[in-house]
């Protein structure tokens, strides 16, 4: 036999319809009922028998009117929940969903057909750089949440689920966050419109650092720490509801002229349900066991950013694979405190000034309380951000 499937719709029409069938049968009783009670007959002498069936006719047609009135306000709230739902359904939006002055549908649906610049890519999708018609170049992310072959391709609940988050982070306003300014719904994938920033991430200057094409200054790698805390504290504590970042890293975190940071691909976690994110290096262990994730996995991964910034080393560096480093950034920098040897750790690039080495040595520490095994022995983001910023005045 064929295996027929049955969505709730269904049933609320079988049961709207079976409500709406007794409601009339009722109706067409109590008529009836009605009619009979209202025929004039000839006197008759009164008998007891007679009068007791009057009352019970008149019991009835009381009790009838009362289950019709009921019945009939039950069909009716009923309908109006249904319709109420309806209308508040957010629409489908086609076409370029535009959040900014500076960016016109048709200027951004000409820019995105134009042959683009790749940037760069991750497990959820690829970077792009293109030009608008009035000069305005932006970042393009081509977002891809479903799989080749998967049902919720079609599915029209899941695009708008996923155009009611986008909505909701293009509403997001913080000096250490990349904005964004709009996106556009292809059959199979979201193209999200960010600024572009041309001095690149993170990840491409600690990379000039390492190859010496570039020196920079604690300082300046503090000023990053603190603005990527203070990006974090905003999605953990002043959004409502709380949004968890899931994929920190260098290559996520944007660099502007002044070396100012602003976290990217915040958020997009709901969005791309199939995404890997244990990253090697950068993912608390919690995300490799039980898949937890928290804004303490979040502070995990910046700990492991301060760490970078501190040693200038990259987590995935075969030196942490040795018995000897303790397997990760984290529980080297832990042996080396604990041993009082944590300078040896420090990027050699960084050392000279006495007051600022103290500054990396407290840094050192916070870098691994971050990377606690356990979630609950990390500080939150809240408290990370008094933590750091009163190691330099910003």
């Amino acid at each position: 036999m064929e295996n027929r499937r049955y969505s709730p719709q269904v049933s609320n029409r079988k049961v709207t319809a079976s409500l709406l069938f007794l409601f009339i049968f009722c109706l067409y009783y109590a008529s009836v009922q009605c009619q009979e009670s209202g025929k004039v007959t000839p006197p008759s002498p009164s008998t007891p028998t007679q009068s007791k069936n009057g009352l019970k006719r008149i019991l009835i047609s009381i009790f009838l009117g009362v289950l019709t009135g009921l019945i009939g306000a039950i069909i009716f709230a009923f309908v109006v929940r249904l319709l109420v739902r309806y209308m508040k359904r957010t629409p489908i939006l086609k076409g370029p969903v535009i959040f900014s002055p500076k960016i016109t549908p048709k200027s951004l649906q000409s820019a995105l057909e134009n042959e683009n610049q790749l940037l760069g890519s991750s497990s959820n999708g690829k970077y792009y750089r293109t030009a608008l018609d009035n000069g305005l170049t932006i970042a393009v992310k081509r977002l891809e949440p479903f799989e080749i072959g998967s049902p919720e391709r079609q599915s029209k609940s899941v695009k708008r689920r996923i155009q009611q988050e986008l909505e909701m982070l293009a509403g997001l306003r913080h000096r250490n966050l990349m904005s964004l300014r709009a996106y556009v719904r292809e059959p199979d994938r979201f193209s999200l419109v960010y600024d572009y920033v041309p001095t690149g991430s993170l990840e491409d200057a600690m990379n000039r650092v390492r190859e010496n094409e570039l020196q920079l200054g604690w300082e300046f790698r503090l000023r990053i720490a603190v603005g990527v805390i203070k990006g974090l504290r905003y999605l953990h504590f002043e959004c409502g509801p709380q949004i968890l970042h899931y994929n920190l890293k260098p290559r996520n975190v944007i660099l502007d002229a002044e070396f100012e940071p602003r976290l990217a691909d915040f958020g997009l976690a709901k969005l791309t349900p199939n995404l890997d994110r244990a990253t090697s290096g950068y993912s608390a262990p919690e995300c490799f066991q039980d898949c937890r994730y928290s804004d303490k996995s979040d502070v995990f991964s910046f700990g492991v950013i301060l760490g970078v910034l501190l040693t200038g080393r990259d987590p995935t560096d075969p030196f942490f694979g040795e018995t000897a480093s303790g397997g990760s950034l984290g529980c080297w920098l832990r042996h080396l405190q604990q041993a009082g040897e944590a300078r040896e750790a420090l990027d050699k690039s960084l050392l000279g000034e006495e007051v600022e080495e103290d500054e990396m040595l407290m840094a050192v520490r916070i870098a691994v309380v971050c990377q606690s095994d356990m979630p609950a022995d990390r500080p939150s983001s809240d408290e990370l951000v008094p933590m750091l910023s009163q190691l330099h005045s910003f």
